[in-house]
């Protein structure tokens, strides 16, 4: 059997396999990766959780290489159990594991980061509240820096809300290599990667926090982002399991705060910003979106407030990298899946990516 179809059966048999934690089954809960062929076997990992308990993990392990010789698969199965740590959990006493070598970065307790190989530079696109144009500005600054001549990656880790799909005009499926590392989808210049291209447009998410560090582990390791310059991680609003996920699995080189002027958001931002400090990241600075409405004649209206994210970013001491004015060109783009803009629209991205790269450069050389 090639090897492309038994991991084939390996999808459909998770599908089959419910994790009693969870309630889904192993395929919805992104529990089962890291597949590949040795000697003639089919090895396979589980991720688990320590809510997980022994009998439990063998029930899973036992359950799932059932399901795959029952899909078809009749040669040896070799299932290995990959547990995730519980945020915030004292280890217990004995289960301290060795560190691994390598240089920690910030809380002492975290596993020691790893860059992610072939890639410059990292940047995180994060937002305190949902709504605020995280992902449109991530887009925009990934196609901004392609247009300054850099090889850019964009990585969808919001997961629940994945925007990618619809704002690149993509319906494809990722496939694996012939090393089973992932292959991200290329589109407009950029290198993609989105849990919308697996799972559809109108499927719910319904994942514990396990379940997204998982997803967010998997597209940190598992697909090939080698030969970048800058990797630009569209990540979910708010401070939960991504964003910790992120900042524990590699040394994220800088991130970038949007919000609207409101106060609500500017104080959503702020939390957003202090998070990002606590994980000792750098702050590349504020993006202030939907700044401003520009009405026939030139005069601006400030539908949600003036000014508010540059006074964020003077109070924080960081720069201060666009101010964004509501553009219904700039709605269109991300509407109908034709994300690049018409110059004067671009104009305040291409600066901000400018900005970014005078802040984060890579060697001369690794440019396109």
């Amino acid at each position: 059997m090639p090897a492309h179809e038994a991991l084939r059966l390996l999808k459909d048999a998770a599908a089959r396999v419910r994790d009693p934690v969870s309630g889904q089954s192993l395929q919805q809960a992104g529990m089962v990766g890291a597949a590949r062929f040795e000697d003639g076997r089919l090895v396979f990992k589980v991720t688990v959780t320590p809510r997980h308990d022994a009998e439990q993990r063998q029930r899973l392990l036992s359950a799932l290489a059932r399901q795959v010789r029952h899909a078809g698969w009749d040669g040896p199965v070799d299932a290995e159990i990959a547990e995730l740590p519980a945020f915030g959990a004292e280890p217990a006493a004995g289960d301290t594991p060795e560190p691994e070598p390598g240089p920690a970065v910030g809380d002492p307790g975290l596993p020691p980061k790893r860059a992610i190989p072939g890639v410059q530079r990292i940047i995180a696109v994060a937002s305190g509240k949902g709504g605020v144009g995280k992902s449109t500005v991530a887009v925009q600054l990934a196609l901004a820096l392609r247009d300054r001549g850099f090889a850019v990656g964009l990585m969808d880790a919001d997961i629940y809300g994945p925007s990618l799909p619809m704002m690149l005009g993509v319906n494809q499926r990722p496939h694996l290599d012939e090393r089973e590392k992932i292959v991200p989808i290329r589109a407009h210049g950029l290198r993609c990667m989105s849990v919308g291209f697996l799972v559809g447009d109108k499927t719910p998410l319904i994942w514990r926090g396990p379940m997204v560090m998982g997803v967010v582990k998997q597209f940190v390791e598992d697909v090939d982002w080698s030969g970048l310059d800058y990797l630009v991680i569209d990540l979910p609003p708010g401070t939960g399991d991504a964003q910790l996920s992120m900042a524990q699995l590699v040394p994220v080189s800088g991130a970038i705060i949007v919000s609207t002027p409101g106060s609500l958001a500017l104080l959503d931002a702020v939390r957003g910003l202090q998070m990002f400090e606590k994980l000792e990241i750098p702050i590349l600075g504020v993006v202030e979106n939907m700044a401003w409405y520009e009405l026939p004649g030139g005069a601006r209206d400030f539908p949600f407030g003036q000014g508010g994210a540059r006074r964020m970013a003077e109070e924080a001491g960081v720069p201060l990298l666009a101010e964004i004015p509501l553009d219904g060109r700039l709605r269109l783009a991300g509407d109908t899946g034709q994300p690049d803009l018409p110059v004067q629209v671009a104009a305040v991205f291409s600066g901000m990516a400018e900005r970014v790269a005078a802040a984060l450069p890579v060697p001369a050389s690794s440019a396109r």
